[in-house]
């Protein structure tokens, strides 16, 4: 009921309900600066050092900066509107991201230091580990300022990139890096994944009250945490060594990121779909906060995540912030602004004073694992249901290119490892190597056939999935001309690497610079663009496709 006098109104920023909302954004913001550690700590091995002192109380930052200033706005739209229910829009650690630039960004970098060092040492590693959070932070920046410029214009891309595009993609990344990524770690043990995924299943698939309220994603965890530390004192695992220490880390301003900045440019292709993804995500959410009762700017809301994530870049932060799809379900737990307040400053404070990285190496992988399953199907879901049901080929059309994606990733350093054996046996022994031959001869058969193809779909994927579901769209609704509109600007990407880099690494180029020995070429690749492009203006002409979008019309 709002106040008829407004020097009588009271906000109720503080309720019951922020406590329960409260502990659900904390423990999604923990849990996935948690399995972003743990990548980087155990998949890529970086020294937990670099990743506790240095990305984790920058990242930290920048989630406390976006709750606080979406907490004040809290205050001011209740005020405004002398509304004493407001609830202010959640912010944390955007999911697909988080993970996409753990394995797509900082891991990545570290190995291309590490490429020549079968066996690094303890410093080596140390040194590639600070490269690689250099190279995060500019990303990061990047992004930031993706965000900063697109804020002024999401609604604009919103309405002429299809659906099918823009969720197409997020849904590449959720069943790809979000859903089959931390399956692994799920299925490392079993009896504790399986006990928490059925917890997550149970409560947010088929939408089970659990007992007493207990929120789904904090019981799952916690279940699954008890569960291996019983089998742990039961000896029925291997020993897990866990570092009590706290990391004091204090909160400085640093421009170490201007030295990762040329290499970051390479990850442009990441950066900015990243960065536009969760822009478009903020102007649906915003809408979902309207449709709530809490009308907040649509550009406000943007900005802040501009400036958060900014703002993390520029205190050692590598991984972006944005503002969460559930305040509706935040509004129903009875959260005010309380619970936003209080997740900045216990995950601000916890970067700082180093608990972050402490409940990082305390929570089992097992146990985190269910939550970001359940994210990647849910992604998946939304993008289906989110998209008109005709474009369901469009939608998976865009999902197809993170396949390869995961498959480089997973078999690129392999590769690379059968590389630097073939080329030593070589050089120390000819007569072995000559015996050798016809086995390595199928294997460099095979890596020039299908590998570098593989490299060239999977580099650049998110823009790969937008053009592919964006021109998809168009050609189901018979927009044949708009389709080979979209289809052109892929040819512009492929032709500098942002789309299908042939480059191992990925990276953008000149093309005329780019010296090709096996596999596609960047100007096979955009004359195969331009073909199609051509091929679908020209039907666009005929009696079919005229009549075909005269049914579409009627």
């Amino acid at each position: 009921m709002q106040a008829n006098n407004p020097s009588q109104f009271r906000y109720r920023w503080f309720a019951l309900g922020d406590l329960n909302a409260f502990f659900a954004l904390m423990f999604d913001n923990v849990a996935n600066l948690a399995l972003f550690g743990l990548l980087l700590t155990g998949v890529f091995k970086i020294p937990a050092e670099i990743v506790y002192m240095k990305m984790f109380p920058g990242t930290a930052i920048g989630v406390l900066i976006g709750d606080v200033i979406y907490t004040w706005m809290a205050f001011r739209l209740a005020r405004r509107t002398q509304n004493p229910n407001v609830t202010a829009m959640p912010l944390g650690l955007d999911s697909p991201s988080t993970v996409g630039i753990a394995l797509m960004v900082i891991g990545p970098a570290c190995l291309a230091v590490l490429r020549n060092t079968p066996n690094p040492t303890p410093q080596q590693m140390y040194d590639a580990g600070i490269v690689a959070w250099q190279v995060g932070m500019a990303t990061l920046f990047l992004i930031g300022v993706v965000k900063l410029v697109f804020s002024f214009f999401g609604d604009w891309v919103a309405r002429v990139v299809p659906e099918a595009g823009l969720l197409g993609s997020l849904a590449g990344v959720g069943i790809t890096f979000l859903a089959l990524v931390p399956l692994e770690h799920m299925f490392g043990l079993p009896i504790v994944g399986m006990i928490a995924f059925g917890i997550i299943l149970y409560a947010l698939v088929a939408r089970v009250k659990l007992p007493y309220n207990i929120p789904s994603v904090f019981l799952s965890v916690l279940v699954g945490a008890v569960l291996y530390y019983i089998l742990l004192a039961a000896k029925l695992i291997p020993a897990h060594t866990i570092d009590f220490s706290l990391r004091f880390a204090p909160p400085i301003p640093t421009l170490e990121f201007m030295s990762g900045l040329k290499t970051a440019f390479d990850y442009l292709p990441i950066a900015i779909p990243f960065g536009l993804l969760t822009v478009i995500g903020g102007i649906n959410v915003t809408a979902s906060a309207r449709l709530a009762g809490d009308a907040y700017k649509t550009r406000s809301i943007l900005l802040t995540e501009a400036v958060a994530t900014l703002g993390a870049s520029l205190f050692g932060g590598v991984a972006q912030s944005t503002p969460y799809i559930g305040h509706p379900a935040y509004k129903a737990m009875g959260g005010r602004a309380g619970y936003t307040l209080a997740t900045g400053v216990f995950v601000g404070l916890g970067g700082i004073f180093g608990y972050l990285g402490f409940m990082a190496e305390l929570l089992p992988a097992a146990a985190l694992a269910p939550i970001f399953i359940f994210v990647g199907l849910d992604i998946v879901e939304q993008s289906y249901h989110s998209t008109p049901k005709r474009h369901a080929t469009a939608v998976t059309m865009a999902i197809i290119p993170a396949i390869p994606a995961l498959v480089q990733m997973k078999l690129g350093p392999m590769i690379g490892d059968i590389e630097r054996f073939y080329a030593t046996l070589k050089a120390s022994s000819v007569e072995l190597a000559a015996k050798m031959h016809t086995s390595f001869a199928y294997f460099e058969r095979h890596y020039q056939e299908g590998w570098l193809a593989i490299n060239a779909v999977g580099n650049g994927f998110i823009l790969t999935a937008m053009i592919w579901g964006a021109f998809t769209a168009m050609l189901i609704d018979r927009r044949f001309r708009r389709a080979s509109v979209f289809i052109m600007i892929g040819a512009l990407f492929s032709f500098f690497g942002l789309m299908h880099s042939v480059q191992i690494g990925g990276g953008m180029y000149l093309p005329w610079r780019v010296q090709v020995v096996a596999g596609p070429t960047p100007y096979a690749i955009t004359l195969a663009y331009v073909s199609l492009a051509a091929l679908i203006f020209l039907l666009s002409f005929s009696k079919g496709a005229k009549d075909a979008a005269a049914e579409t019309i009627s």
